[in-house]
């Protein structure tokens, strides 16, 4: 799969997603909601980004 940011706007995240679908055709593309986390100046890197050994 693909994760996508989206941002609320239906139409632009439609086009967006479309054009990611085109450049991995043999991929489910996800879109997910990133409002709350770009307020906060960041976006799925920043939540999936790894720990360093030892943090968990």
């Amino acid at each position: 799969a693909v994760i996508v940011p989206t941002y609320n706007q239906p139409e632009n995240d439609k086009q967006a997603l479309n054009i990611i679908q085109l450049a991995f055709p043999n991929y489910d593309i996800i879109g997910v909601n990133s409002q709350t986390i770009i307020r906060q100046h960041g976006s799925i890197h920043c939540l999936t980004m790894q720990f360093p050994e030892g943090i968990l």
